[in-house]
């Protein structure tokens, strides 16, 4: 039975189970770039370029083992601009007797291949992802009849399954399971990191390059310099830089941010991750390999494990379990417009300024920044929850709705209610004054409450918990929070709650 094989962008393995068993004598293996995916939301060109090259090169390699590929090109005179159109323009050319797809990260990617069976009338087989290590039964398993589903306890049972950092008596490696308390050091003054590789561009990549700069320079972010990786290879020698100069550093600094310097000690393999050129086992195989032969410490690499085998296995449990229904979310009632200091307009805000404008250039920001900078602006502002996550959707190289949404929408805006963090990620300008050193450079004082040059964020703190005080005063969590403002005289409370009125206008007329 000859077979249509369609991979889609963010599919690029060759472990796919849509590739397995596969017939090189009658079957054809799509691959498409389609105006549709470019453009759902405005995507970073760097994001774009990436994709386009990464999915060039692994269609040059399918042809290269012999495979019948069919690749679609964005400026092809044909492309009809959406996967069904192409699905059907390769229905007819090739006569395929059924149509072979890898389960979609996405629901509404995977929603449209369900349809292709009533469009196309022929057999349409949706294969499993085994790119990720709990399935979705295994998640759905997990969460049943828990009333709190904490990434904790997920993550503790991924080790045992996996065997990863796990010793013969199943005990964890250490004594302990989460080293996070010893990775939360400030940046030391003057800190410099190893510089980072930088791959050279093959003919593929320069094709695509022209070809994002003409058809999308009018997004969000710059193009130029490019030095992602693009295939499996180069994607494989960066995660080894990484692992012998960059991570024996990773854990203690992994929240630090400092300015100038976007990277720090991180690892830059989510995009390569999440579009599929590596795999998660491999990943915290070889990290944990490191800290048996001694080459890197025991926080250092818990913490960049529970990165990949518990908070991404967690997320996309979470983004599966509960779609459709979650999209439509709004638990704290966050409706106010994006301002456009976040496409890079003007702020005094240093930190979002600077975040920005990593964002821009790179594609990139690394979790603090968007948890504690841009998302943590995002949750005391109250801006429109839809708005902010097409934002991170757009910007970032590695962002996919199965991993954006929960990661916005739960644990920065806690939009979600509390399905995902068990209380908000809000926090004051103190937070990022001794996380970074990014307040050395602003107009603003972290130590200032009030007055002209007073951080927007700590009004904008204590006025959102004072919001949603109903929500927040009874959580175990929190506690301290309100008795703090309990002892507040009447006076100061409402002079913060002017200041942060005060500062929300200003951002409404864009001089924050």
């Amino acid at each position: 039975m000859s077979s249509l094989r369609v991979i889609l962008g963010d599919q690029l393995s060759q472990s796919l189970t849509s590739l397995q068993e596969i017939d090189k004598t009658h079957d054809t293996v799509m691959l498409c770039e389609v105006m549709e995916e470019a453009t759902y939301v405005p995507h970073h060109p760097k994001k774009i370029a990436f994709l386009f090259s990464a999915m060039r090169h692994f269609a040059d390699m399918l042809h290269h083992d012999g495979v019948c590929v069919r690749y679609i090109k964005l400026d092809d005179p044909q492309n009809t601009g959406s996967f069904t159109g192409e699905v059907m323009r390769a229905i007819h050319a090739v006569q395929p007797q059924r149509i072979v797809v890898h389960e979609a990260g996405e629901y509404r990617v995977n929603e449209m291949m369900k349809e292709w069976q009533r469009c196309f009338a022929i057999p349409v087989d949706i294969l499993p992802d085994n790119r990720f290590l709990a399935t979705h039964e295994e998640f759905a398993a997990w969460i049943k009849d828990k009333k709190q589903f904490r990434m904790e306890f997920f993550y503790r049972e991924m080790r045992k399954k996996y065997g990863i950092l796990i010793e013969p008596d199943g005990s964890p490696t250490g004594g302990e399971w989460n080293y996070d308390k010893e990775n939360r050091k400030p940046p030391k003054s003057g800190m410099t990191v190893p510089k980072r590789i930088r791959h050279a561009q093959s003919s593929i990549t320069r094709e695509v390059l022209t070809l994002v700069h003409a058809r999308f320079s009018h997004h969000f972010g710059t193009l130029e310099p490019f030095h992602y990786a693009v295939t499996r290879a180069q994607a494989l020698m960066e995660f080894e830089h990484f692992i012998q100069n960059l991570l024996p550093h990773f854990g203690d600094y992994q929240d630090a941010m400092v300015a100038r310097e976007p990277y720090l000690y991180h690892s830059l393999i989510s995009s390569y991750l999440n579009a599929g050129l590596l795999l998660p086992l491999e990943l915290c195989q070889k990290v944990e390999d490191a800290y048996r032969t001694g080459a890197a410490p025991l926080n250092a690499v818990e913490g960049f494990i529970r990165q990949i085998l518990g908070w991404r296995e967690y997320i996309r449990g979470m983004y599966w379990q509960f779609m459709p229904e979650y999209g439509t979310r709004n638990y704290l009632n966050a409706t106010r417009p994006l301002p456009d200091f976040y496409w890079g307009a003007q702020t005094h805000m240093f930190c979002i300024a600077e975040t920005v404008r990593h964002t821009r250039e790179h594609a990139y920001s690394h979790h603090i920044q968007r948890l504690m900078v841009t998302g943590n602006f995002a949750l005391l502002a109250g801006l429109d929850v839809t708005e902010v996550q097409a934002w991170y959707l757009a910007v970032y190289s590695d962002a996919y709705e199965w991993v954006e949404m929960p990661n916005t929408l739960g644990m920065a805006l806690y939009g979600d209610g509390g399905a995902v963090a068990s209380k908000p990620y809000a926090a004051s300008g103190k937070y990022i004054h001794r996380m970074s050193n990014y307040c050395e450079k602003c107009r603003y004082d972290p130590e200032q409450m009030t007055g002209e040059k007073a951080c927007p964020f700590n009004a904008l703190y204590w006025d959102f918990m004072v919001r949603h005080e109903s929500i927040f005063r009874g959580n175990q969590r929190m506690p301290y929070v309100f008795s703090t403002w309990d002892k507040f005289a009447p006076e100061k409370q409402r002079a913060i709650r002017a200041q942060a009125q005060m500062s929300l206008q200003k951002m409404q007329e864009g001089v924050l």
